[in-house]
């Protein structure tokens, strides 16, 4: 398995209580619901890019 990479997050406090709920209620650290968030967003958007797409650029700018 690949290393992991740390880093820093700065994030509301409601959206991190939110996060919070929501990893409780799912058996999760709030790390790994963010992991697993991140996972599914990335695993949908290579579903709905097409395969010759060239262009990766984030959409919003500064994310």
């Amino acid at each position: 398995m690949a290393e992991k990479k740390g880093f820093l997050l700065r994030i509301s406090p409601e959206t991190l209580a939110e996060l919070e709920r929501w990893a409780q209620a799912e058996f999760r650290s709030v790390n790994g619901q963010i992991e697993y968030l991140l996972a599914e967003a990335l695993r949908r958007r290579r579903k709905s890019t097409p395969k010759d797409a060239k262009d990766t650029k984030p959409d919003a700018p500064g994310c």
